[in-house]
């Protein structure tokens, strides 16, 4: 039996179990939701394989399954029982390791430091919302695997992207609501909040009460005078100490905290042990020499293209003033550190495509925050 066939033996067995459990069930004369009768997952006979034989199986399933869509076998896997929940966790990687998006909490781990994760976003002019996609192919688009969305709302004084696990539920109440991104009145600065704390000393912000975690600020130069050159960008990542980027680690989130939502709260792989901190408590230094900073690499001007011109490895194909490559700045960057290895690369690929390729120590939610900023209007700037 193959292991495709056997994933979709046991998924049956256990949709088969759960209908049974629910059935029988005496009913409490209100409309309520019944849990699935555990004791029957656990009595299947694919529970009780021996560990060491149910840890094999597993990783051959994780190993054969590179890349979305078939990876999805990898997160069924997890939803058989306990003792395959444990299992699979202790078998996937995080994406620095792997270099693979297998579990939401992927998206808030910092990516791989060999090579990037390459993304791209798709974005709905009539419904202000931005898509963000990993490719399934090699190709600069296609259908793509979901993994983020966010929705841009206009503020008398600002303008607010808000990023959910969702891609139709992108208000500011909803528990798949895991961010937001935040500009000052004339979009200059620009904030990224995380809504769960991305370490272990974050501080709360009393501005937004499901969760203000500031993880990064973003900052465009003023440029009144209209001098010649594309924009120019500099990144204070809060979370990040600078540390991460000359062979040090990165915070690194283990699980969403527990949430009433169906979504997660059926499954423990996703919760943590994170609780939320007074400001009294231990944080990253508020100096900007301990944090990781990142500048938008210069491109340079070509006379006989007459613009300015950036190498994207094949990654960017259209001209924009949003395309933009982050790395270390001067003070954060190590020694031997090659400037052609962008932390971020973001680009314009058709009219509303833009693709983003990032890497260690940016997760994939911090990366899409910062590409979010290049598409708000910059009148200061340009």
């Amino acid at each position: 039996m193959s292991l495709r066939s056997m994933i979709r033996e046991m998924k049956g067995e256990v949709g088969a179990m759960s209908l049974r459990g629910l059935r029988s069930r005496p009913s409490s004369g209100r409309d309520r939701r019944v849990a699935p009768d555990e004791a029957a997952r656990q009595s299947s006979c694919w529970a009780q394989l021996p560990p060491e034989l149910l840890r094999e199986v597993l990783g051959r399933v994780e190993e054969s399954e590179p890349r979305w869509p078939r990876r999805r076998d990898v997160v069924a896997c997890a939803g058989v029982c306990q003792s395959w929940r444990g299992a699979v966790r202790e078998i996937v990687r995080v994406p620095e390791e792997s270099g693979k998006l297998t579990f939401p909490i992927s998206l808030k781990q910092p990516g791989p430091r060999d090579a990037p994760i390459k993304c791209f976003i798709r974005r709905n002019r009539a419904t202000h919302t931005y898509c963000l996609y990993i490719g399934l192919t090699n190709a600069l688009a296609d259908d793509g695997k979901f993994l983020l969305a966010a929705r841009k709302y206009h503020r008398p004084t600002c303008t607010e992207y808000l990023i959910s696990l969702d891609r139709t539920d992108m208000s500011k109440g909803s528990q798949t609501c895991i961010g937001k991104l935040r500009s000052n009145f004339l979009r200059t600065k620009f904030t990224v909040y995380d809504a769960h704390p991305p370490h272990s000393g974050a501080v709360v912000s009393k501005r937004w009460s499901s969760g203000n975690y500031p993880v990064s600020h973003i900052y465009y130069d003023v440029n009144v005078l209209g001098s010649r050159g594309p924009r120019r960008m500099r990144c204070v990542m809060d979370s990040i100490p600078v540390s991460a980027i000359k062979g040090g680690t990165a915070p690194t989130q283990t699980g969403f905290p527990s949430s009433s939502h169906d979504s997660f709260a059926s499954i423990p792989f996703f919760k943590s042990k994170s609780s939320r901190r007074d400001s009294s408590t231990t944080q990253l230094s508020t100096q900007e020499e301990s944090k990781l900073v990142l500048k938008n690499k210069s491109p340079r001007w070509q006379e006989h293209l007459q613009c300015w011109c950036l190498n994207f490895h094949g990654r960017v194909t259209v001209a924009s003033v949003k395309n933009f490559q982050l790395v270390p700045s001067d003070e954060s960057a190590p020694t031997n550190h090659e400037l052609d290895d962008a932390t971020l690369q973001f680009g314009k690929i058709g009219k509303d495509m833009f693709s983003m390729d990032y890497r260690y120590p940016l997760s994939a939610f911090q990366a899409f925050a910062i590409c979010l900023s290049s598409f708000d209007t910059k009148i200061a700037c340009e």
